[in-house]
């Protein structure tokens, strides 16, 4: 094992407290947003712990990760619905990669192509 994610997940949830008592109203409104979101609707609650999960790991959050597979497999998740979300989280974690990375580019051929236009009448390129 690399991690003891319940070890994580304790001791976040120590941390976690200190920023409650810090931060009461915020914390608050944080706890009923997380209410509302995860409560059954459309959704069930196993349904939405995995995706959940599945965003915590292509957001690549270690505390998140804790906390959603522990609500997982509280909520009755097996081992192979989570695989199955761990391939939407691949999926969903190289795909926006692959969009920012075309966008990079796009951003650089622009920068360069007004650098050659300020260069060739004369302009120092500024940005």
């Amino acid at each position: 094992m690399h991690k003891d994610w319940p070890q994580i997940a304790t001791e976040l949830s120590g941390s976690i407290k200190e920023v409650r008592l810090g931060t009461p109203e915020v914390m608050k409104a944080f706890s009923a947003m997380a209410k509302a979101a995860t409560d059954a609707g459309a959704l069930d609650a196993k349904t939405k712990e995995l995706i959940a999960l599945a965003i915590s790991v292509a957001i690549r959050c270690d505390g998140c990760v804790a906390f959603h597979a522990q609500a997982a497999v509280r909520h009755g998740a097996t081992r192979e619905e989570v695989m199955e979300t761990m391939g939407m989280a691949l999926y969903m974690g190289a795909g926006p990669s692959l969009m920012y990375a075309a966008q990079a580019v796009e951003a650089y051929d622009q920068f360069t192509a007004k650098a050659e236009d300020q260069r060739a009448i004369g302009t120092p390129f500024v940005g």
